[in-house]
């Protein structure tokens, strides 16, 4: 079937579902494979929960007139995406880096929505699969778009530039992130500004973080809209960010100075996009941070800084810096593996240990088997099932924790200790 031909029964209801446990009233059920799975075994069950067509690529699930066969179930999706992408008369924005993609994303949703009717990419679905599911859950009442484009490796940005096509393209960073699939920072730099590359060839629009050496260097030939300098200050970060925009006062729910690039970016594309000065303050003080991204909790006895999501050594390092600059008291940090490293992950556990040597923290937990194999006089755990003997036995009370780990580790069970 042509896409053009598929295309027009998906816009008769603009819905896409892969997974037959939200399943939706007529929707196309695109049958995805993976490791452990093949979709193709669930077309008719997608058909008989409401399906109106399912998509397959095995002719032996072709079974009636309402699967269609294709060759590549993903490609078809991928190129549905795009083909969807390009009828849409609006703005997308393209959004990546190695740090604070998420929370940039939302915040940059929150000040928009305030003039437009937006659409964003849901949680962290940034990849081959989920930044076409983004693109195809745009529906003519959308009047503005938020793709958030993950990488592990290069070129990866560069394919998804092509199905989501860019208007405004803004990476949050460079960091130390994913380095087993780049080779090293280097390799982060040049996967990573594989927008850069798009924006420029297609005459497009780039955000830039004039603080950022990285990003004002590559974008020297492309069209750019800087944060605006002389209405933009930080004020302090103790523990929530604070700064100034056109001489009012933003009091924001993100603590960590790391985070005033990622409201600046927000602000800075809401002065762009015409929201009025009220509106971007109200947005960016009702956000409020969720899924284990920089939350502060207090429990009966302890105050936590819960940043589990995820972590890198650059991500892991700012963390750490602003954990040390708080005016708190008994701190405590409980630190897990870094992930996705590749040869380097002992030198740069390593490295984020003998940071932590500089700084008067109360109590040190290093956990995961990464960490277990730095050289350190603090205490170290194998795993979290030791970590959580320890805590059973020796409880934390009256302490600031922070708690930071790659989603692997899954520290927010910290929580049911502290």
């Amino acid at each position: 079937m042509e896409i053009s031909t598929l295309y027009q029964i998906y816009s008769e209801h603009f819905l896409v579902d892969t997974d037959t446990r939200n399943i939706r009233k007529n929707t196309i059920f695109f049958a995805l494979k993976g490791d452990n799975f093949n979709g193709n075994q669930f077309a008719e069950k997608a058909l008989n929960l409401g399906a109106n067509y399912a998509i397959v690529d095995e002719k032996a699930f072709k079974t009636n007139k309402h699967i269609i066969l294709v060759d590549d179930v993903l490609e078809t999706l991928q190129k549905l995406a795009n083909y969807h992408r390009k009828q849409l008369n609006i703005p997308v924005i393209g959004l990546t880096g190695s740090n604070g993609k998420t929370t940039t994303k939302e915040l940059i949703n929150t000040v928009l929505n305030r003039k437009y009717h937006t659409i964003a990419t849901k949680g962290n679905l940034n990849n081959h699969i989920g930044v076409p599911l983004t693109l195809l859950s745009i529906t003519p009442e959308h009047e503005l778009a938020i793709v958030e484009m993950g990488a592990n490796h290069q070129k990866e940005i560069e394919f998804l530039c092509t199905i989501c096509e860019p208007d405004l393209g803004y990476i949050t960073n460079f960091g130390k992130a994913h380095l087993e699939g780049f080779g090293s920072i280097e390799g982060v730099i040049k996967g990573k500004s594989e927008l850069y590359t798009f924006l420029q060839e297609n005459d497009k629009i780039v955000l830039v973080n004039p603080e950022d050496k990285i990003q004002v260097d590559k974008t020297k030939h492309i069209e750019s809209i800087y944060f605006p300098a002389k209405e933009l200050k930080f004020v302090d970060a103790n523990p929530f960010v604070k700064l100034s925009y056109q001489n009012t006062i933003i009091q924001s729910n993100l603590i960590g100075a790391y985070n005033y690039s990622n409201i600046a970016a927000a602000i800075t594309l809401g002065k762009y996009f015409k929201v009025y000065h009220s509106e971007i303050k109200e947005a960016i003080e009702s956000y409020s941070p969720t899924n284990n991204r920089s939350q502060i909790i207090n429990t009966k006895t302890n105050t936590i800084i819960l940043d589990a999501y995820n972590a890198n050594p650059t991500s892991m390092q700012v963390a750490l810096e602003n954990f040390a600059a708080l005016k708190n008291k008994n701190k405590v940090i409980i630190l897990g593996d870094m992930f996705e490293l590749g040869d380097v992950s002992l030198k740069e556990h390593q490295a984020i240990v003998d940071v932590c040597l500089q700084f008067n923290f109360k109590n040190q937990f290093f956990i995961g088997e990464n960490f277990h194999q730095a050289t350190t006089q603090k205490q170290q755990f194998k795993n979290f099932e030791d970590f959580e003997i320890y805590l059973k036995n020796n409880p934390l009370e009256n302490q600031s924790i922070l708690i930071k780990g790659s989603r692997g580790m899954r520290l927010e069970r910290v929580l049911d200790f502290v």
